[in-house]
């Protein structure tokens, strides 16, 4: 077994990251967004300022973690499990920010294997903290070694209807765009790669359906305004393909919102759903 359960508590970093205008308007085409966005999608729109979707903090953020450390694997059995950002700022339209990250947990699946990463960004502009980002890789058959499972502890969705639905379309070519923002793993857009991990064709990435989702969370619970929006958690549950509508369904108490997205036919793909936001 290639995967080193010794590997937790292992720390990288800094990684300094920079980005422009440009990156955030690539990214925000690439996760959706159009010419009802304006403010996402364009530097140049008479009486509308350019401003920045929080989920770009997947972009620009997360690095540090010194995923080397845990040693080798298949990567066409890897994918994404869990995702979560907290803000303490709105991003800028262009900036750099510098990440420390570390290994925070590796779990036996039995299976597989689970292994989680924290990363901490600060704006270099201000010394402060901008962002954090955690996330976990599910990696199938590298698990089996005696390992702890990790924790079992489930959002319990209230048993009624959503306070808001919001459906977006995905395109057939949606996962050719938004490799342009940094992940160019083959298994979004190579036949071949994806038939490898076991799928007929390639699938979406599941940061692309993150963004889908933070963008009807943003527009649905904070008007709009990113400098509302505080926290977004939530599991990948079940690929999309691309061309798939995903509907995203929210249960809000307060300033929190419990959430999850759902394609055409009714399957779960983004489960677990905890948004934070300001009234």
């Amino acid at each position: 077994m290639p995967i080193d359960p010794n590997a937790v508590g292992a720390t990288g970093g800094p990684v300094t990251r920079r980005w422009s205008s440009k990156d955030a308007l690539l990214y925000a085409v690439g996760v959706g967004a159009g010419t009802n966005e304006l403010q996402f999608t364009t530097e140049n729109t008479r009486g509308t300022e350019q401003r920045v979707l929080p989920t770009f903090a997947v972009i620009i953020g997360g690095g540090g973690a010194p995923m080397n450390a845990v040693g080798s694997f298949n990567p066409a059995l890897l994918v994404h499990g869990e995702q979560a950002i907290e803000l303490f700022d709105e991003i800028p339209v262009d900036g750099e920010v510098e990440s420390r990250g570390k290994i925070a947990a590796i779990w036996d699946k039995g299976n597989a294997a689970v292994v989680e990463m924290e990363s901490e960004s600060v704006n270099t502009a201000t010394g402060n903290p901008i962002f954090k980002n955690k996330s976990s890789m599910f990696i199938r058959g590298e698990g089996g070694w005696g390992g702890e499972r990790g924790s079992g502890e489930k959002v319990v969705f209230p048993d009624a209807e959503p306070t808001h639905k919001v459906t977006y379309a995905t395109r057939e070519d949606q996962a050719l765009t938004y490799r342009l923002s940094g992940d160019r793993n083959p298994l979004h857009t190579d036949p071949a790669f994806a038939a490898m991990g076991g799928f007929d064709k390639p699938i979406l990435h599941g940061l692309c359906t993150y963004g889908f989702t933070g963008r009807a969370l943003l527009h649905t619970l904070c008007g709009g305004d990113p400098s509302r929006f505080r926290s977004m958690t939530g599991r990948f549950s079940r690929p999309v393909i691309p061309g798939d509508n995903l509907t995203v369904s929210m249960w809000v108490d307060g300033n929190q919102a419990l959430y999850r997205t759902q394609n055409d036919r009714g399957d779960t793909v983004l489960d677990q759903g905890v948004c934070r936001f300001d009234a």
